[in-house]
């Protein structure tokens, strides 16, 4: 099928758009930008920068992709954004591209949730089927690794990593790194509370293997946390 362009949209020279691409009313798609096939575009859209986008996402109205991250050293040079594919992006959400640090770009994978006004700054690293919560905030250069669940109005400090099939509970201030498969939250006092139990069992992880989390979790946690 052929490319869907609203008459109200801007689409400037240079970009590529794949067949069933579907842009809205009121976007703008920078001349620097790459949309694979079938990622559709509601309204009010802006892509911008070097950025490059798969296939069958779903961009909801106001959100902004690829432009200048907010990081007060960036010169200007052509930094990126790449995302992958099946991913949602409801209302509000930004993404900024990369600074001028580690390898100049923000990448995010497939099959991503994120919910109306979630930020991700530059430098993330983003992994694939993760959920992210409204009024979520991830600073620069953090680092999420497959199927986490970080929920609604969380921050979590720049440089900091999640692990695999972790989950953040709602509200907190993310502060350090936490690893994979566990639950974590707080704001004031943020710490490791348990297993990602029901995480882990809707991944169809082992029983054998969930028991050996629960006794690292305690070992790590709670015996050694008191010696």
């Amino acid at each position: 099928m052929a490319v869907n362009i609203s008459p109200l949209s801007v689409v400037q020279p240079g970009a590529e758009l794949d067949n069933d691409v579907e842009i809205g009313p009121f976007c703008l798609v920078g001349p620097n930008v790459r949309i694979g096939a079938g990622t559709v575009l509601r309204s009010h859209v802006t892509l911008a920068g070097h950025t490059t986008i798969g296939r069958d996402n779903q961009i909801f109205a106001n959100c902004v992709i690829g432009e200048e991250p907010q990081d007060i050293s960036y010169q200007g040079s052509p930094t990126r954004v790449e995302i992958g594919d099946r991913n949602t992006f409801r209302e509000g959400v930004t993404v900024h591209r990369g600074a001028e640090k580690e390898d100049q770009l923000t990448r995010i994978g497939d099959g991503c949730y994120f919910m109306a006004t979630s930020h991700v700054a530059h430098n993330c690293m983003v992994g694939s089927g993760i959920i992210v919560g409204n009024a979520r905030m991830f600073g620069g250069h953090v680092h999420i690794q497959d199927y986490a669940v970080i929920s609604g109005n969380c921050v979590v400090h720049h440089f900091c990593s999640i692990g695999t099939m972790s989950f953040i509970g709602g509200a907190s201030r993310v502060t350090r790194d936490v690893p994979p498969y566990l639950l974590a939250v707080g704001c004031d006092e943020f710490e490791v509370s348990s297993v990602n139990l029901v995480g882990i069992q809707r991944r169809g992880i082992d029983r054998g293997v969930i028991a050996l989390l629960r006794r690292a979790h305690k070992l790590m946690y709670r015996e050694f946390k008191s010696v």
